[in-house]
Order: structure tokens, then C-alpha cells, then sequence
């Protein structure tokens, strides 16, 4: 079908390109289109040209040659202000660039090195994720969040309502549009930098790593906590975790959501009734030990976690336990 389209009068622009990207791109919408059939993603929808794109090069597309790039039916090479160099002897897979809706151009560059394990640490720690502090780790250190969203909030309120009385269609109304991606694209590099040094530092520092399974998409359904939940990155932060533990030999450990780790006590193992969110610190009713809500949680979890690590235990909540608090929940929404 490429080759047909190529001949038509109206689309004689698809000449002008290599067919390496154009046929990535067709296998790209195959994708799609199975993740829909399999239920994983959403239909496939058309991407509009305003808000960037991607065109992917594979090695019959390009040529690396003293460190520069040449693409196909380029006739100079790209010019490319590197942020790291590449190893040496090394030569690239695939070659992607992107075109975000900023107006600002990357190139990612795929290579097959072997990362270097780091050496083994005795350190082990459990993290809380959290709002007013984004990690509360075991030791008792607590990571305020950097907030990207709302420190650029007045800039990004202020670009919108300038977009908003742009005429639709007009040349000011798409640099408008462009300012406002460029406040986005602030808000993401803030966000994005602050989670790659937080889980970086943690992934050199310690050997096993427990965090909870939160099920964040679920999480934002609540209106007071949404934009909160959403500033604060936790699924980005979990996934840098992953891979990042995958790459230098450590060991992350994914607690069960249902597991009680802030309304446990790490002392005697009592499990209180209600613990409200307002509630930062508590005494323990059994032992009559304070705890500090984040830090008693991130110790639990960093146990909970030795305890799968180990020996493999299962910490989920009786399945009538939890039966009963669903039912307590639902008597409780029938009554409001």
C-alpha cells in the first residue's frame, strides 16, 4: 500500500523522506492495533502535526561516521549538541528523532553496551510514597517533593488564557500554543531531572529496595488529590526503580497494596481500626509506642519486603479480612 500511495498526486511529499521511517511507522500502527485487539491500549487515533512526531532510522537509513550522524536523503550531517558521548567502538541500532510540541528536536540514539553491576551494599530500605513528603524512607529521612506543577502554575495559567483569545487557525494563535508547550515541556524536565538524581541515589546507596504496589490510575479518580497525586510522579518513579534495579544488580520488591503498613505498629504488630489521613502521628494503643504515620509505614514495608525477599511469604490481608472491610465501606457510602 506504501508504494501505491507513493504514485498518487496528493501525496508525493512521502517521496521526499526515506521509506525506512514511513514503514516504521506502519509497523508502529500494528502495534497499535493488536494492544487495542488484546484490550491493553485504547482505538489508534490520527496524531496531529502541530503537536511534533517521531521518525524512526534503522541501520540501512543512516550512516555513523566520527561521531556524526547522516540520515537518508539528508545531505549534511545532523547537528547534534550531545548530552552524553557515546562508548567507544560502539555502533548504533536505531536512530529516533522527535519533534515535541516545544518545537525542540531530540535524537535517541540506541546502542547495546553491558551496563556495570555496582558492588554489592548491606543497606536495605522501605519507602513510603507520599504527598507532603513525596518518600519517607525507613532510615528516617524524608524527600519533599519538588511541586514543577505548581511553582509554573501562574506561567501556565497565564500562556493558556493568551492561547484561549487567539483566533483558531491564525499564526499568533500557534505561537501561543507553542508557549504553552514550552511551560509544559518546563514542568516535565523539573520533574523528570529531580526523579532520575532521588532514584539514582537510592539504587546506588542500597542493596534491596521495598515500595508499595499503588494503583495510582485509580488513585486520581479522587478530585481533592488528583492534581497532588499526579505532581507528585509516583508511577515514573516506581518504573525509573525497576529498571534501574534490573541494570545494576539490585533487588526491588513490590509490597501488595492491601497490605495495613501505616495503621501497623513496627513494634508489637497491633493493627488499629482507623487511621484518618489527617492523622500524621499516632500512639500505638497496645504498647503505647508514638510513631510518626510515614516512617512507622516505610518501616513495615521495608519488613514486609525482607519477608518476600527471603523466604517468600505472602502478606496479603485474609481474603475474609478484606471482605469485611469491603463491606464496611459499602454500608458506610449507603449511609451518606
Amino acid at each position: 500500500m506504501l508504494t501505491s500511495w507513493k504514485k498518487q498526486e496528493d501525496l508525493q511529499f512521502l517521496n521526499e523522506v526515506s521509506s525506512v521511517p514511513l514503514q516504521q511507522s506502519l509497523r508502529h500502527l500494528q502495534t497499535a492495533f493488536t494492544n487495542f485487539f488484546a484490550g491493553r491500549a485504547k482505538y489508534p487515533n490520527f496524531k496531529k502535526k502541530h503537536h511534533g512526531g517521531n521518525a524512526e532510522f534503522t541501520k540501512a537509513a543512516f550512516r555513523f561516521k566520527d561521531g556524526e550522524i547522516f540520515l537518508a536523503k539528508s545531505p549534511q550531517a545532523l547537528a547534534i549538541r550531545w548530552s552524553r558521548q557515546l562508548p567507544q567502538g560502539v555502533e548504533p541500532s536505531i536512530i529516533t528523532v522527535k519533534l515535541s510540541p516545544s518545537g525542540r528536536w531530540t535524537v535517541s540514539i540506541l546502542v547495546d553496551v553491558e551496563i556495570e553491576r555496582l558492588p554489592e551494599s548491606s543497606n536495605q530500605v522501605g519507602i513510603d510514597l507520599g504527598i507532603t513528603s513525596l518518600v519517607t524512607l525507613s532510615t528516617g529521612e524524608k524527600v519533599a517533593p519538588t511541586k514543577s506543577f505548581k511553582g509554573k502554575k501562574a506561567k501556565l495559567r497565564k500562556a493558556q488564557k493568551a492561547l484561549s483569545r487567539k483566533q483558531k487557525g491564525s499564526n499568533n494563535r500557534h505561537k501561543a500554543s507553542v508557549k504553552v508547550a514550552i511551560v509544559h515541556a518546563e514542568i516535565s524536565d523539573a520533574r523528570n531531572d529531580f526523579l532520575h538524581k532521588l532514584t539514582t541515589r537510592l539504587v546506588r546507596e542500597n542493596q534491596l529496595i521495598s515500595v508499595e504496589d499503588l494503583s495510582v490510575k485509580n488513585m486520581v479518580k479522587n478530585e481533592k488529590l488528583a492534581l497532588s497525586i499526579s505532581d507528585a510522579s509516583w508511577g515514573e518513579l516506581v518504573r525509573q526503580l525497576e529498571y534501574k534495579c534490573n541494570w545494576y544488580g539490585r533487588t526491588l520488591v513490590k509490597i501488595d497494596r492491601w497490605f495495613p503498613s501505616s495503621k501497623r505498629c513496627i513494634h508489637c504488630g497491633h493493627i488499629v481500626d482507623k487511621l484518618p489521613l489527617n492523622i500524621r502521628e499516632w500512639d500505638c494503643p497496645k504498647c503505647d509506642t508514638h510513631h510518626d504515620r510515614d516512617v512507622n509505614a516505610s518501616k513495615n514495608i521495608l519488613a514486609a519486603g525482607l519477608a518476600v525477599s527471603v523466604c517468600g511469604a505472602n502478606i496479603r490481608p485474609d481474603s475474609h479480612e478484606v471482605k469485611g472491610q469491603l463491606q464496611k465501606t459499602r454500608k458506610a457510602s449507603r449511609k451518606a
